[in-house]
């Protein structure tokens, strides 16, 4: 939620901020009218309520007549204070319905523009010339069939479209990513966690994920439950309703993550790049506000390191506004090469969400000047399916089979995958 002290203050901040990410400017005024309405009801009602605490200590030291029409005057002034506190609650929750339709204020440096409006940051790496070592790459399907890693027809008999299973040395390459993924967490100082993955309107309200990202939400209406389609979610309403000391507290959280892929049809329908269920390694962190900034490179840094282990070359860009969810006000993405696109695809973010999060959630730290809400930032490690993808595809053989990255060797047990 935003700063609503700040919307007041600077309305035009928010409203290029809303049409910089592509929505709706108009919500600001739409807010600023119902905080005018909320805070005039909450000023009835609290006069109000003063006059009835006032009157009730006269009644106690009248007496005969007096008292009586004290009492009479009471009764009334109960009635009109039972209606003025009916009018501050609607009026508060009008504006907080509508103050939740406000996307966090963006980074001023994020780049400006829709999805492709992005900014290169920096390239690493060199992609493999396969025609100079004298074969023309297989693209991960292929390959999976060939190891017998991946089978995405049973997927789609068993679970229908995007489904996929992951067998043998495909499911062992699951295995070897995330305990890596953990182990690399756990050394830079986070707290491993497996968090719930069926969560309470609260918390994915508090998040984000109930805005613009609704559409791609699995929803159990009978349990009035959510999937998640990050552990971003759990991680972040661990600490709902707290006042925490200590900063920065770090956690590693690892789960599967669910997806409807609303709005996607006819992207990425072969394999396993777009799919509806995978596992993810997601860092979570929350830190002071005016930490946030280093506590995002940070995060980036680490996604970095991972990916220069595995031996894939990739991208780091800036997203940009209109590509950015409402909780975010800067993101950074880490694109791997793919061989057979030709092309760059994302396999990790990092997003600062400052203190939007914490705002709904309730989540806050004391300092010398009072208590106030703490910043969150998020980070993807390992996204599995699109890192086996990168994989199978960056160290593909002319034989089929895949060369094992030297830094997955000892969780895997095999510097080779090779059918069965």
């Amino acid at each position: 939620m935003i700063d609503l002290k700040a919307l007041r203050e600077n309305p035009d901040l928010f409203r290029n901020s809303q049409k910089v990410r592509g929505e709706d400017p108009s919500v600001v005024d739409q807010l600023l009218k119902v905080d005018d309405e909320r805070r005039v009801a909450i000023s009835e009602f609290e006069s109000l309520r003063a006059e009835q605490n006032t009157l009730s200590k006269a009644v106690g030291s009248a007496k005969g007549d007096e008292k009586n029409a004290l009492l009479e005057n009471a009764k009334q002034l109960a009635t009109s204070v039972k209606a003025a506190d009916s009018k501050r609650a609607e009026a508060e929750e009008r504006a907080n319905k509508i103050a939740l339709l406000i996307a966090n204020l963006i980074d001023p440096a994020a780049p400006i523009g829709g999805e492709a409006d992005f900014k290169v940051i920096e390239q690493i790496g060199t992609p493999r010339d396969f025609k100079k070592e004298g074969f023309e790459p297989k693209d991960h399907v292929e390959i999976g069939k060939i190891i017998k890693a991946i089978d995405t027809e049973r997927g789609a008999k068993v679970a229908g479209a995007r489904s996929y299973y992951l067998t043998g040395p495909g499911a062992l390459l699951e295995l070897a990513l995330v305990n890596y993924a953990i182990s690399l967490a756990v050394k830079a100082g986070f707290i491993p966690m497996i968090p719930p993955v069926l969560v309470k309107p609260a918390a994915m309200e508090g998040t984000g994920f109930l805005g613009q990202a609704a559409e791609n939400v699995y929803h159990l209406k009978e349990d009035e439950l959510y999937l998640v389609g990050t552990s971003e979610v759990p991680l972040a309403a661990f600490h709902m309703d707290e006042i925490l000391d200590q900063l920065p507290i770090r956690y590693a959280g690892y789960s599967p993550c669910f997806r409807r892929e609303a709005g996607s049809y006819g992207k990425d329908t072969r394999g396993i790049i777009r799919v509806h269920q995978f596992e993810k390694v997601e860092m979570f962190t929350f830190c002071k506000p005016e930490d946030a900034q280093d506590e995002h490179k940070k995060l980036l840094a680490w996604e970095k390191a991972f990916f220069d282990s595995l031996d894939i070359p990739y991208r780091v860009i800036d997203v940009a506004s209109g590509d950015l969810g409402a909780s975010a006000v800067r993101k950074f993405d880490i694109e791997a090469w793919i061989p057979t696109q030709d092309a760059y695809r994302e396999v990790t973010s990092t997003s600062n969400c400052t203190q939007f999060q914490a705002r709904r959630l309730n989540i806050r730290y004391k300092d010398e000047k009072g208590t106030k809400p703490v910043a969150t930032l998020n980070g993807t490690l390992v996204a599995v399916p699109r890192t086996i993808v990168a994989i199978l595809e960056n160290h593909q053989q002319k034989d089929g089979s895949v060369k094992v990255p030297k830094a997955l060797i000892p969780f895997l047990g095999m510097d080779t995958l090779v059918s069965a």
